[in-house]
């Protein structure tokens, strides 16, 4: 999801460079604060945060007698 999150804001960042607007606000709008959002999204989302639950009851495929892909 944070993937996610981090393409929509370097699309969105494209987007504003491209058309050379800044939305009247030329310090929001600008490359070191769009990049800086954008890699902690990244990272945030390659440190696992955010991820979904990974261990629990409802979790993870089931496998009714034998599993898939074991000899």
């Amino acid at each position: 999801m944070l993937a996610i999150a981090a393409a929509v804001v370097f699309g969105v960042w494209l987007l504003l460079d491209l058309l050379d607007t800044n939305l009247g606000a030329p310090d929001l709008f600008n490359f070191q604060t769009m990049a800086s959002l954008g890699l902690l999204l990244l990272a945030l989302y390659l440190a696992g945060v955010g991820s979904g639950p990974r261990a629990g009851n409802s979790s993870g495929r089931r496998f009714y007698g034998r599993r898939p892909g074991r000899g």
